[in-house]
């Protein structure tokens, strides 16, 4: 049997913290920024967490 290959898309996106839950970053933060508030665009900067429903999927991608 080959070994399982992680998916390179959330390879990318997604760290493991310390306890196991996972970390993401916001999106909307790439470009068209001019029409975004600095307050809506500071509040996207910081990451967050993965809910719940979807970690599962997640870790399955990412072979843990």
């Amino acid at each position: 049997m080959p070994k399982m290959k992680t998916k390179a898309s959330a390879k990318k996106r997604f760290k493991l913290t310390g306890t196991g839950k996972i970390k993401r970053k916001h999106a909307f933060k790439s470009h068209i920024l001019t029409k975004k508030g600095t307050k809506q665009k500071r509040n996207l900067t910081h990451s967050g967490l993965v809910d719940k429903a979807d970690e599962g999927n997640i870790k399955k991608q990412l072979c843990i």
